[in-house]
C-alpha cells in the first residue's frame, strides 16, 4: 500500500496530478478541494488509496488526513464506489460532508451529480452514527480525525500490552477527556495504562 506521496508537482488539473518521486511519475486522482490546496504549490505531499481492480491499479491523492477519512468511510458504503466517493468530495468538504450526514440532510448529498435519494439516504443510514462517534474536523482538517486516530493507536498499544480492549477504551476516554487535544500518543499510552 502507498500511504503517501511527497515530490515534484509536475502537471495539477481540476481531476488528477501527476506528482514525480525519485524520477517517477505518478498519475494521482483528486479531488476539486485537494486541487485547490495545492495549485500553488511545486513541491507537495499527499495522501494516498491505492484501488487494485483487475485492469488497473489506482491512485487517489488527498491534501489532509480529513478528506482520506471521509473518502475511506465514503467507499465503505454499499454501491460507492472510489470514483463516486472523489465526486462527493469536490462538491462538499470533509466538515461540511459530516455534518451534511450527522443531521441527516439529503438535500445536500442529492445536490451532488450523479447522488440520487436512495444513495444519499444510504450514505447517512450507514455513516450517521459513525461519524457523531468522531469529533468534527477542525478549519485545517486534522482535528478530529487525528484525535480519533491516536485514540486507535493508543487502543491498538494498550491492547498489545495485554489489556482487554473494554478496558483500554474506557481508560484512553478517561484520558482523553480530562486532556483534550493537548496530549501526544506517548503520554496518552502512559496515563492509559495507569488508569486501566
Amino acid at each position: 500500500m502507498i500511504a503517501f506521496l511527497k515530490g515534484k508537482l509536475v502537471h495539477k488539473e481540476p481531476t488528477f496530478t501527476i506528482i514525480e518521486v525519485n524520477g517517477i511519475g505518478y498519475h494521482v486522482n483528486i479531488s476539486l478541494n485537494t486541487f485547490s490546496e495545492i495549485k500553488d504549490k511545486e513541491s507537495i505531499q499527499l495522501s494516498t488509496y491505492l484501488q487494485v481492480r483487475e485492469d488497473a491499479h489506482i491512485l487517489y491523492g488527498f491534501s489532509n488526513a480529513a478528506e482520506k477519512s471521509m473518502f475511506q468511510n465514503l467507499i465503505g458504503v454499499n454501491g460507492v464506489g472510489p470514483s463516486t466517493a472523489m465526486v462527493i468530495l469536490s462538491y462538499l468538504p470533509p466538515r461540511e460532508l459530516q455534518q451534511a450526514i450527522i443531521t441527516e440532510n439529503v438535500g445536500a448529498l442529492q445536490a451532488v451529480k450523479g447522488i440520487g435519494g436512495k444513495t444519499a439516504q444510504r450514505i447517512i443510514l450507514e455513516l450517521k452514527d459513525k461519524l457523531r462517534k468522531e469529533p468534527a474536523t477542525d478549519a485545517t482538517g486534522f482535528g478530529g480525525i487525528q484525535h480519533n486516530t491516536m485514540r486507535q493507536e493508543a487502543l491498538t498499544a494498550l491492547m498489545t500490552l495485554g489489556i482487554g480492549k473494554a478496558a483500554a477504551e474506557k481508560s484512553i476516554d478517561t484520558v482523553l477527556k480530562k486532556s483534550g487535544n493537548t496530549i501526544s500518543l506517548e503520554e496518552l499510552v502512559k496515563l492509559a495504562l495507569k488508569n486501566a
